[in-house]
């Protein structure tokens, strides 16, 4: 059962409104959901196969995966002209991520071993799509950063096309650091599944 998602991800798009002339000021608005798709199953193939029949697909693609995240950016922007110079007054980048997980319906009766490698896998899921959240809330802090930095230019028209540049620039840096960020764990999936593993054996076995 690979644990291999897909990000979601919506375009951002800057408004522009005028401001009055007051220091530069920026904020990022995270804000995170979760869903669930339910799945059944009495053996690790069953489950193996549900997560492949129901879970969620990525944006371009009919592949389904165990997990996903969506992850819809948005912005705006305020600009003060004075002495024949725009500049930004500020900035607010916005990241939504909603997290989709599955959830065994059918776990009453399952055998301890089942119930254990799906501990493992399941936790690996969350684990995966938090971090895919993490990265978008990151690089929405640094995306804001780099537009408030950005130079004073001659109309606001030009400072907006500026910032429209800076936001793509930053929403194309996002998506290479989510797909590289998929590609190591999907290297790393059989180990991290056996340390997985082994540490809740053990703890089951502790606790006897």
């Amino acid at each position: 059962m690979p644990s291999a998602s897909r990000y979601m991800r919506f375009v951002l798009a800057f408004s522009m409104t005028a401001a009055l002339c007051i220091p530069a000021s920026a904020q990022v608005v995270a804000t995170k959901s979760y869903s669930y798709f339910d799945i059944r199953g009495k053996s690790a193939g069953e489950l193996d196969e549900e997560l492949s029949r129901r879970g969620p697909t990525a944006s371009g693609s009919s592949a389904r995966h165990p997990g996903a995240t969506k992850i819809r950016f948005g912005g705006e922007a305020t600009y003060v002209q004075s002495n024949g110079r725009c500049r930004i007054a500020s900035a607010k980048v916005t990241v939504h991520t909603q997290i989709i997980l599955p959830r065994w319906r059918n776990r009453n009766g399952a055998s301890k071993q089942l119930s254990t490698i799906w501990d493992a896998l399941s936790s690996d899921i969350k684990r995966h799509e938090e971090r895919h959240a993490e990265i978008a809330r990151t690089q929405a802090r640094l995306m804001e950063r780099r537009i408030l930095a950005l130079p004073a230019q001659r109309s606001c028209g030009a400072m907006q096309e500026l910032v429209t540049e800076e936001s793509n620039r930053g929403i194309e840096e996002h998506d290479r650091l989510q797909a590289r960020f998929d590609r190591i764990e999907a290297v790393n999936f059989q180990s991290r599944m056996m340390r997985l593993l082994n540490r809740r054996i053990s703890s089951s076995g502790s606790e006897k």
